[in-house]
């Protein structure tokens, strides 16, 4: 994963170097940093959507008429919750965590010049592994003969459409959008031989502030 995000921020700077050395006055560079809540949809096991963080940058730039292209990079850790049982049969709830990089390419329509826009595009995102607190690592996940460490090591891409609104001024606004994995999530557990057919799309609800340079 390392290696990956050091890649994502040298392309990220060639694209931002590029933006500036065609720059006009629709095209701006955005830092973003926000929040967002992770919903594993599954059968295999119950899970509880939990915050997490976003941070990134952008390129917004003028492509046709009153359409805009926005394109950028963000890293996230990505939250929720799963029900198991500790080991004294106690109901317990673990937090996993999920880091991960994404790479989006969004056409956005503008409703309100430098106000209010309407994006929508996909999204490839690379993960890593699920990884919760290591003393809660052996509780077995509830309705399952799993522990938490069989779930860990899931698929590492995935690929999300998504539609979101910006809106704000022209230096300062606020995005809020959704994105559903078309992948299944939960791929790679079934390589695993662990007695259970997985299955699992993630959905994502992102809530960002942009800062425009």
């Amino acid at each position: 994963m390392k290696k990956l995000y050091i890649s994502l921020i040298l392309l990220l700077i060639s694209l931002t170097v590029n933006a500036q050395y065609g720059y006009r006055d629709s095209n701006r560079i955005g830092i973003n940093v926000g929040v967002n809540q992770l919903s594993l949809n599954t059968n295999n096991f119950q899970t509880k959507p939990e915050l997490g963080w976003n941070a990134g940058l952008s390129i917004r730039g003028n492509f046709y008429n009153m359409w805009d292209m926005v394109y950028g990079i963000q890293f996230s850790e990505n939250n929720f919750s799963v029900d198991t049982k500790s080991k004294f049969l106690a109901n317990e709830d673990v937090s996993l965590k999920l880091a991960s990089a994404q790479i989006s390419l969004q056409l956005s329509y503008v409703l309100i010049e430098n106000g209010l826009s309407v994006e929508f595009g996909p999204i490839v995102q690379v993960a890593g592994k699920f990884k919760s607190a290591y003393d809660k690592e052996n509780n077995t996940i509830s309705g399952t003969t799993l522990i938490v460490k069989d779930i860990q090591d899931i698929s590492k891409f995935n690929f999300y459409p998504s539609v979101g609104l910006t809106a704000g001024v022209k230096h300062f606004r606020f995005n809020i959008s959704y994105q559903y994995g078309i992948n299944n999530m939960l791929e790679n557990l079934n390589t695993k031989n662990l007695g259970y057919d997985f299955k699992g799309n993630p959905a994502i609800l992102n809530g960002n502030i942009i800062v425009y340079l």
